[in-house]
């Protein structure tokens, strides 16, 4: 694959089935924070496994999604690691951005182009060391303003805040409205991305609040069609 302009090679010390899939050339961003921008879907165990989701995957990528992340919490290492040296392949195929959720060593493991962590998960600065300077380090920030502030000193290149809506994945979330999120729009100077019960009927009131992207997971996993549901969700967002 030709380098896209935004991307460019990069190498990761890899052994066994990863290091077979990840001899394809893939692609970076050129800045920490350019990937971050439109659909942002995020994995979800898929219940037909994992050619499943991969299909599912490269799917919405082919819809418009420009990131991935790849988040499962379950303790079958051998598994996960198949799962995500197989995703960020097709991630990287499409030109986007493959993140881990949480697990610094799996995202050292297969070279992803970053890690999001949240509130439980490992240090930003630990993160930093473990997977280097032009790593993609996103912070959850529920809706606390004082937490991307924090977040940002310690070295994050993006900031997620939510739930926008009434989330069908967390239904207890705490909540950050359109109007919140158009505040952390105007005070952070990385990108925000909106997550939480965001579908093609409600993206267009984040578009308004000027975020960056939007980050969905039943939206598209859950949908029929997720290449139909990614093309949707970037329509909305004009």
């Amino acid at each position: 694959m030709e380098d896209s302009g935004h991307c460019h090679g990069h190498a990761s010390p890899m052994v066994g089935f990863a290091e077979l899939v990840l001899r394809t050339v893939y692609c970076r961003p050129m800045t920490q924070a350019s990937a971050i921008s439109g659909l942002y879907i995020i994995t979800t165990p898929h219940t037909a496994g994992r050619q499943a989701l991969v299909a599912a995957t490269a799917a919405a990528l082919r819809g418009g999604a420009c990131c991935v992340q790849y988040r499962d919490k379950s303790s079958d290492d051998g598994r996960r690691r198949q799962e995500a040296a197989e995703l960020m392949a097709v991630t990287h195929r499409h030109g986007g951005c493959f993140i881990v959720n949480d697990d610094i060593e799996l995202a050292a493991a297969v070279g992803a182009d970053g890690v999001h962590l949240g509130r439980d998960d490992a240090p930003i600065r630990r993160a930093r060391q473990r997977l280097g300077p032009h790593a993609v380090i996103g912070v959850s920030c529920y809706n606390e303003l004082a937490r991307g502030d924090w977040a940002l000193a310690e070295g994050a290149d993006y900031l997620a805040f939510g739930s926008a809506f009434p989330s069908p994945t967390k239904p207890s979330a705490v909540r950050a409205d359109p109007a919140f999120l158009a505040r952390a729009r105007q005070r952070f100077d990385r990108p925000v991305v909106a997550i939480g019960g965001i579908t093609a009927d409600n993206a267009g009131l984040l578009a308004e609040a000027g975020i960056d992207a939007i980050a969905v997971i039943s939206a598209v996993y859950d949908a029929d069609d997720p290449e139909g549901a990614a093309r949707e969700l970037k329509a909305a967002l004009g």
